[in-house]
């Protein structure tokens, strides 16, 4: 591992530890800010010293308990400030569109550590709008989610579901889901079957216009978990560490899925577009692969929450049911009942918008928060009170991470529409150089 290597590695899981993260698990539930660590290199001290352990176990700076002894002596080993400036300066020193994802990324990584020093009193609070540009390269702004509700209603209607009965569009919306809800006991057989279908569909219109390389590389190597009481509603934990016998990765992943979760045949659709082919899974198999045959740097291999790229990732994974059917707008899809879902799905995304921008841009109440999204956004009551709470609340994503799904999302979809399909997916795949939300304008140019 070069000099850039360890300034990425010590900076990611250091800012994934301060917060709790823990990289080596295999499961969402003990996994945070550093998405994947793919990479045979040897795992760096920020993860390693003895402090480090203790500090995760105490569920870092974010923990109702903080474990400040842990928290000092971990910052006392190991100099987080250092790693993150130099990544800057590499960046810097590299120039181009790399150099420039480079300190995109420590912007990312700067603002991070200011949160943790705010939630531990050893900074000044951190600015929401700081955060959103940040992660997004944009301003903060609320999500408009009426074009999307008028068309749920006009699709529902048609369907046969009455908008002015008992509980209004709400209503006719929980009947909708409830006549197609997902039974989770069967959810491991519905998944690959789901994932067959969606794996085949990149075949025919993905990879035609992606490098031959890429070719063998597994698009949906995963197993899909139910997990109960979870905090989220699904976690897609990237491993990528299994090898075969000749040395080369397997590209493995598991999708954690909550039991409780309300949702219909069609949102469960798209939410497997998203999560594993070719949304999630895909792009990180490919990056991964991109490492492997040194077409990409090392930082491909430690992908992290809360950055520029994250919300790039976030804007493939919402486009992606569109990609896998060679359309670009959801009026193009093949079924009018698929088209709700992904609707239903992408009004979620902008609830989470809705509810960072609510909580810290207007500081409103949590049960305010949650009545707005429920109503305007058409989210199940669950939902409703997990962005509202757990997601919402949480000083770090709430801040800088939930308004990176409808950035990326609009963005991914503005760019497929601007290019030839031969030049925008390989571009958001990686294949001309690890991009992020902000530099693939600049790859696009090249």
């Amino acid at each position: 591992m070069d000099g850039l290597g360890k300034f990425v590695a010590d900076a990611v899981l250091g800012i994934d530890t301060l917060w709790g993260g823990d990289v080596m698990c295999a499961s969402g539930t003990g996994r945070f800010i550093a998405d994947s660590w793919f990479s045979d290199e040897p795992l760096p001290a920020a993860y390693t010293v003895a402090a480090a352990a203790r500090v995760r176990e105490s569920g870092g700076v974010a923990s109702k308990n903080v474990d400040h002894a842990a928290v000092n002596e971990y910052l006392d080993r190991v100099d987080l400030q250092e790693a993150i400036a130099g990544i800057h300066e590499e960046g810097h020193e590299i120039g181009g569109t790399r150099g420039e994802y480079l300190k995109g990324l420590s912007v990312c990584l700067e603002t991070m550590w200011d949160l943790a020093m705010e939630q531990i009193g050893k900074g000044s609070a951190v600015a929401y709008e700081r955060c959103v540009e940040s992660s997004t390269g944009r301003a903060p702004e609320k999500s408009n989610p009426e074009a999307k509700r008028e068309r749920v209603e006009e699709l529902l209607s048609r369907a046969g579901y009455a908008i002015t009965g008992t509980g209004g569009l709400h209503g006719a919306v929980d009947a909708w889901r409830r006549e197609r809800v997902v039974p989770m006991a069967s959810v491991r057989t519905l998944g690959a079957e789901v994932i067959a279908r969606f794996d085949q569909l990149s075949a025919e219109n993905l990879m035609p216009y992606l490098p031959a390389e890429l070719l063998p590389v597994p698009r949906a190597n995963i197993e899909f978990l139910p997990i109960r009481d979870a905090w989220f509603s699904g976690s897609m934990n990237y491993l990528g560490r299994a090898r075969k016998t000749d040395g080369m990765p397997r590209y493995e992943a598991t999708y954690e899925i909550n039991a409780s979760l309300q949702i219909s045949m069609p949102e469960f659709e798209q939410l497997v577009s998203h999560e594993v082919v070719p949304g999630h899974v895909t792009t990180f198999a490919y990056l991964q692969d991109l490492y492997v045959r040194g077409e990409a740097g090392f930082e491909a291999s430690v992908l992290t929450m809360n950055t520029r790229a994250a919300t790039l990732f976030e804007g493939i994974a919402n486009n992606a049911i569109l990609i896998a059917h060679g359309v670009t707008e959801i009026e193009q899809l093949p079924d009018e009942d698929l088209q709700i879902g992904v609707l239903l799905a992408l009004l979620q995304d902008d609830a989470k918008n809705q509810s960072s921008y609510l909580t810290w841009g207007e500081k409103v109440p949590r049960e305010k928060v949650a009545a707005t999204l429920r109503r305007d956004f058409l989210v199940t009551e669950e939902r409703a009170d997990k962005l509202s709470g757990a997601w919402g609340q949480h000083p770090l994503l709430g801040r800088m991470y939930l308004p990176a799904y409808r950035v990326g999302t609009e963005r991914v979809a503005q760019l497929r529409r601007s290019y030839p399909s031969e030049r925008i997916l390989p571009a958001i795949y990686g294949c001309f150089g690890l991009a992020d939300i902000v530099t693939i304008d600049k790859i696009l140019e090249k």
